[in-house]
């Protein structure tokens, strides 16, 4: 019996407790809860990174080239950047959100088709890894944006209606929320610009273009741009707030069709099937 789906479904555990012990913390207020999922998280990040390393071995390249695959890393980034950002913050509310969303990712990774697959010969280059990587990264940050703003919004929302109910009491200050919603955005922008530019040099290397306007790359370059222009305004306009919270909201919307969205319904070169064949 192959190791890979022990180590997917022990992963996959791991981050449903982990859910389950962050919402204690939040909802009731446990400290020692938090602190049990923030290691419980730890032991899933290193189990989940090894099964990339045995999935690497067996399929003899970058293993992210089907749904299955994709979604289970992106779960395992998000992972990995709230734990960094957790080092900073030390706030289990982010926790309760990471944790559940890292689950549900890892929920339809497991309804995918799984099968290790061979990545095409043209296509294998040391540029392919580090183009995954930028691009997954600065997926997870912006995730992390867009649940920072959901909760600002939510925040916002009690303070001008003066309803200071439960959910009230669980999340943190409009400020600091702002703040993480910045710091998630900084990291983000910067990775998902690498990771653009590391795709299209490593396109170039394979089709010999360094952009083909490909659906994946047009909606890639509009998600940039809108995230560019949040950030612009907040470095020289002043964005911040609720208007900030809106557009890492809106702006996420636009990162998941273009993660998914196109994929699966636009075609083109960046489909789950495409890295397999020419």
């Amino acid at each position: 019996m192959s190791i890979l789906p022990l180590l997917f479904n022990a992963t996959l555990l791991i981050y449903l407790v982990a859910s389950v012990l962050y919402l204690v913390a939040m909802i009731g207020k446990q400290t020692q809860a938090g602190k049990a999922g923030r290691w419980v998280l730890v032991a899933g990040v290193v189990l989940h990174a090894a099964s990339f390393g045995v999935r690497h071995s067996t399929a003899g390249g970058t293993p992210v080239t089907t749904l299955h695959e994709s979604l289970s890393f992106f779960a395992w980034c998000l992972v990995l950047l709230y734990l960094l950002l957790d080092l900073r913050f030390r706030l289990s509310v982010m926790g309760a959100f990471a944790a559940p969303v890292a689950f549900l990712l890892m929920v339809g990774s497991a309804f995918s088709p799984d099968m290790v697959v061979q990545l095409n010969p043209m296509l294998r280059s040391w540029l392919f890894p580090v183009h995954i990587a930028f691009a997954f990264l600065g997926n997870a940050a912006f995730a992390l944006s867009f649940g920072a703003g959901v909760m600002y919004l939510i925040q916002d929302r009690m303070l001008k209606s003066k309803r200071f109910n439960g959910i009230y009491q669980l999340l943190p200050s409009l400020d600091t929320l702002d703040k993480v919603n910045y710091t998630c955005l900084s990291v983000g922008f910067p990775l998902m610009t690498l990771g653009i530019i590391s795709g299209a040099v490593w396109a170039n290397t394979v089709w010999g273009t360094y952009w083909s306007w490909d659906p994946k790359e047009t909606w890639a370059l509009i998600t940039w741009f809108l995230y560019a222009g949040l950030l612009h305004g907040r470095l020289t306009v002043g964005w911040r707030g609720r208007r900030a919270a809106i557009y890492a909201i809106i702006g996420f919307m636009f990162l998941l069709f273009t993660y998914l969205g196109v994929n699966l319904l636009l075609g083109g070169q960046h489909t789950f099937d495409a890295f397999t064949k020419l």
